[in-house]
């Protein structure tokens, strides 16, 4: 799952080599928190945040797929 995150994270920014994918396990869900440059965090996030939330319906549907739950935070460096 975290491959998946890294790679479309990956897909959508200038600088990839800036991207770091975190997961953070607790006792009923994964979060996963994408971190890249700060210029990037507008190509990242999309305008009125669609490409955020196509990220966070893409990871979620993967996640039914496991049988997990997850969520996504974004942030800069």
């Amino acid at each position: 799952m975290r491959e998946l995150v890294t790679y479309v994270a990956k897909s959508l920014v200038a600088n990839p080599d800036e991207v770091f994918v975190s997961e953070l396990k607790n006792d009923h869900e994964t979060v996963f928190q994408i971190k890249v440059a700060e210029e990037d965090m507008g190509r990242i996030i999309g305008k009125q945040g669609k490409i955020a939330k196509a990220i966070r319906t893409l990871t979620k549907a993967a996640a039914i797929k496991e049988g997990i739950m997850v969520q996504v935070e974004i942030s800069d460096q």
